[in-house]
């Protein structure tokens, strides 16, 4: 019996469920926190440093941070679990949103660039919680449950922006420069986050994972030797559960790198385009709360549409989606480029069409790769590649400041969507090689059907 998508229709355990159930509670938590950066980062900066050409640092800042923070969690993740190293990498993020209101407080600004980059280690864990909904689900239904987890961070996240104007009336209000407010928000959010996940992930998903994973491989192993009595000695044993001879064992290559460059790729366009948005809008008369309101838009579109995605992703295929991405940031870029700049339904909707395209890119990049690793070796190699991710954000948050002080904001945007479009020869590249049985979506036979 077979699923839609022509995966194993494998049922998935009951623990699957709870552990959902967790992950969405902390994501909902920690989404207002990754909202923080978004949205006041760079006019904290441009206000703090007197310069729009730096306006891009923090979020290169928080994005480099993401990617030490990617690195560690994925090691810790590795040998401890999955609950120690998301509890631990919010935990971080929130002693760095602290670390930036106390550096906007004091008007320092190499303390603002330290706090930036601990502040990273939430963001990263925010990404990071996607494959722990994904280490238990089935491959049929594996986009789904990547999915699930990026829903629950779009209440937090498109809230999060939109209490600007509050959050900074309540920072002014304790003599604290009102663009900090954010972060104040982002410390119990993060800090939250932390205590929901030390408490509450269990069992750990990566590694009742990993159990089961050696279970199967041992009782397949085992079968041939049951049902053969002459069958004797070693041979009859058949290869050890946690062989790196076995090919279940060894990572697919291919999936690894088209999956990881369709994130890097969408990644790196949506943080330049998005870093400079609010700059931008600014600099031609719209006020804090009506950037908010844009940023809200824009977070909101790059989680709300999970589910759908994620169906997508599960019954028409990853490489379709994928590719989706790369044509729909296409959209966003010249549609930004084209904006008035006084007009704000223009400019929301770039914004919506960006995160929108960040969204396709990622839950499809994540299920390829996912499906490309054996469960003892997911955590460290899906750290290196949010490592790679981050990186990607760091890089076109620091170059976007650049580019709009020497060409403008339109150009920026529309070599962001021309870049993004090298998303679709990745794809054709990979479409030509057969893919794994999960990352293929195939019409159910008349057998199945019935």
């Amino acid at each position: 019996m077979k699923a839609r998508n022509g995966a194993p229709a494998l049922r998935e355990v009951p623990e699957q469920r709870r552990i959902l159930a967790v992950l969405v509670f902390s994501q909902i938590l920690s989404g207002a926190g990754l909202a923080a950066g978004i949205t006041v980062g760079a006019l904290l900066a441009e206000e703090l440093l007197g310069s729009t050409g730096l306006a891009g640092v923090p979020s290169a800042l928080f994005t480099t941070g993401s990617a030490l923070g990617a690195v560690g969690i994925g090691q810790i993740c590795r040998r401890w679990g999955r609950r120690p190293g998301l509890a631990l990498g919010y935990g971080v993020g929130a002693l760095g949103s602290l670390g930036v209101v106390a550096a906007a407080a004091l008007g320092n600004a190499p303390l603002l660039f330290l706090a930036l980059l601990v502040y990273g280690a939430g963001t990263a864990t925010n990404l990071m919680a996607r494959y722990a909904g994904a280490d238990l689900a089935s491959p049929a239904r594996r986009g789904r449950a990547v999915s699930t987890v990026l829903f629950a961070t779009t209440l937090g996240a498109v809230v999060g922006p939109n209490l600007v104007t509050l959050t900074g009336e309540v920072a002014h209000s304790w003599g604290i420069p009102r663009l900090a407010g954010p972060f104040l928000l982002a410390t119990a959010a993060f800090g939250s986050a932390a205590v929901v996940l030390a408490c509450l992930l269990r069992p750990d998903p990566l590694r009742l994972a990993e159990a089961l994973a050696k279970d199967k491989s041992v009782a397949e192993a085992a079968g041939p030797a049951a049902e053969d009595p002459t069958a004797e000695g070693p041979a009859a044993e058949g290869p050890a559960a946690d062989s790196d001879d076995r090919p279940a064992a060894r990572p697919r290559r291919a999936g690894v790198v088209t999956g990881t460059t369709v994130m890097v790729l969408t990644q790196l366009v949506m943080i330049a385009v998005m870093t400079m948005t609010p700059v931008h809008m600014r600099a031609h008369g719209h006020g804090t709360q009506a950037a908010g309101f844009v940023i809200a838009l824009h977070v909101g579109a790059m989680f709300l549409p999970s589910p759908l995605t994620g169906l997508l992703v599960d019954r028409v295929g990853r490489l379709w989606v994928a590719g989706a991405s790369g044509v729909t940031l296409l959209a966003a870029g010249v549609l930004a480029a084209m904006a008035p700049p006084s007009s704000l339904p223009a400019l929301a909707t770039a914004l919506v069409l960006l995160g929108l395209g960040w969204n396709f890119g990622l839950i499809s990049g994540t299920a390829i790769v996912t499906d490309a690793l054996p469960p003892a070796r997911r955590a460290s190699a899906q750290g290196l590649v949010d490592v790679g991710i981050a990186l990607a954000g760091a890089a076109g948050g620091a170059s976007s400041g650049l580019v709009v002080v020497l060409g403008g904001y339109p150009t920026l945007a529309l070599a962001g969507g021309i870049l993004a479009l090298a998303v679709v020869p990745v794809v054709a590249w990979s479409v030509r090689r057969p893919p794994h049985p999960a990352a293929r979506a195939a019409p159910r036979t008349d057998t199945e059907r019935t």
